[in-house]
C-alpha cells in the first residue's frame, strides 16, 4: 500500500500473541453473549476509572458507579466533570468511525469539554511531555501536526493489518504525534478500544485500561523505548499482551456469574448444594474475578461490608475450593476456581 507506513516489525512473537487473542476471544464471545448486562456495566466503570486514574484522576470504581447512576460524590470538581465526560464519550464509541477526523475531533470534544479551553481543536502550539520535572518526548512541532495526523488517519483507512496489530500501532503513533494540547492519553486508549469494537463489537466491554493502570511504569516505559527506537514493535506486544490478560480475567469474571447463577437455583431445591453461598460471597467472588489484584479493604469499600466480613468469607470460598490465592499477600492476586 502506497503512502505512510508506521515503523514496525511483526515478529514471530507478536503472530503467536494474535492467535491466543483470537483463542481466548471465542471463548470471551460465547460468554459475553450470555453474560449480565450488570457484568458490561461493571466492565465499562472499570475502563474509565482506570483510563482517568492514570491521568491522576482521584474518584474510586465505588464513585465512578456513583456518578454513572447520577448520584452526588464528593470529590474534586474537574476529578467528577472528566468522569461525566468519558462516560458520555464511551456510550457515544458506535456513533464514531476511528478513520474520520472529524470524530476524533468530536470524541476529544467530549472528553475534554470543561476542562481544557478548546476541546475538539488540534493544539495550536508546540508541547513536550514530562515524567517528574524531566523532558521524555518532545512532540513533532505545530506546522506538521495536521499532516501527521491525517497521514495516520488515511493510513489507518487502508490498512489490511489486522486490527488487534493496527489499533496498537496507532495507539502509539497517536501518542508519538501528541495532537491535542491535554486528554492524549485518554484519546489515544478511547480510540484503540473504538479501532478494536469496530472490528469485534464486543471488544467495546473490554476494560484493558485496568490493567495498563496497574502497569502504569511500564506502560510509558515501552513508549520511550519506542521512541528510541524510531519503532512501535515493542508496543504492540505489550498492548497484545495486556489484551490476552485482559480476555483471560473476563473470561474469569463471567465464570464466576454462571457459578453465582447456579447456586441461584441450587438454593431453590430443598436439599441445599455443598457449594451454596451467601450474598456477600457471591459478591466478592464477582468482585475478585473482575479485579484479581483488588484489597481487602478496597472490597470491603466496595461492597459496604467490614474487612473482617470480607476475610471470613474468602475463607468460606477458599475451603469451598472456588478461590485460590495465587502468590504473595502483597504482590500477589485471585484466581477465581
Amino acid at each position: 500500500m502506497a503512502g505512510y507506513q508506521p515503523p514496525y516489525t511483526i515478529t514471530p512473537a507478536i503472530l503467536h500473541q494474535v492467535v491466543n487473542v483470537g483463542e481466548l476471544l471465542g471463548r470471551w464471545t460465547v460468554q459475553a453473549e450470555l453474560s449480565s448486562p450488570l457484568l458490561r456495566k461493571e466492565n465499562r466503570i472499570r475502563t474509565i476509572q482506570a483510563s482517568l486514574a492514570i491521568e491522576h484522576n482521584s474518584l474510586s470504581t465505588e464513585q465512578v458507579t456513583a456518578v454513572m447512576n447520577g448520584k452526588r460524590v464528593l470529590a474534586p470538581a474537574k476529578d467528577i466533570q472528566e468522569v461525566r465526560n468519558a462516560i458520555l464519550a464511551y456510550e457515544n464509541l458506535p456513533n464514531w468511525q476511528s478513520y474520520k477526523l472529524s470524530d476524533l475531533l468530536a470524541a476529544h470534544g467530549v472528553l475534554m469539554t470543561g476542562l481544557v479551553d478548546s476541546p475538539g481543536q488540534l493544539r495550536s502550539g508546540d508541547v513536550g511531555i514530562y515524567r517528574e520535572r524531566q523532558l521524555i518526548h518532545m512532540a513533532p512541532p505545530t506546522n506538521q501536526l495536521s499532516r501527521l495526523v491525517g497521514d495516520l488517519l488515511s493510513w489507518l483507512r487502508q490498512t489490511d493489518i489486522h486490527p488487534l496489530i493496527a489499533s496498537s500501532i496507532f495507539h502509539y503513533e497517536f501518542e508519538f504525534i501528541h495532537p491535542f494540547a491535554d486528554g492524549n492519553g485518554r484519546m489515544g486508549r478511547l480510540w484503540q478500544t473504538l479501532i478494536l469494537s469496530e472490528w469485534r463489537a464486543e471488544l467495546a466491554w473490554l476494560p484493558v485500561e485496568t490493567l495498563i493502570h496497574n502497569q502504569q511504569k511500564e506502560y510509558y516505559q515501552v513508549l520511550g523505548e519506542c521512541d528510541r527506537m524510531s519503532d512501535c514493535t515493542p508496543f504492540i506486544t505489550f498492548m497484545l499482551e495486556k489484551l490476552i490478560h485482559s480476555l483471560s480475567e473476563g473470561i474469569d469474571a463471567q465464570k464466576a456469574y454462571a457459578a453465582i447463577s447456579s447456586v441461584e437455583m441450587s438454593e431453590q431445591m430443598p436439599v441445599e448444594s455443598p457449594h451454596s453461598l451467601n450474598l456477600t460471597a457471591e459478591r466478592i467472588l464477582v468482585a475478585l474475578a473482575a479485579d484479581p489484584t483488588i484489597t481487602i479493604v478496597q472490597l470491603a469499600n466496595q461492597l459496604g461490608v467490614s474487612s473482617r466480613t470480607i476475610e471470613r468469607n474468602i475463607k468460606v470460598l477458599q475451603d469451598k475450593g472456588l478461590l485460590v490465592r495465587i502468590g504473595a499477600t502483597k504482590s500477589g492476586y485471585w484466581r477465581v476456581v
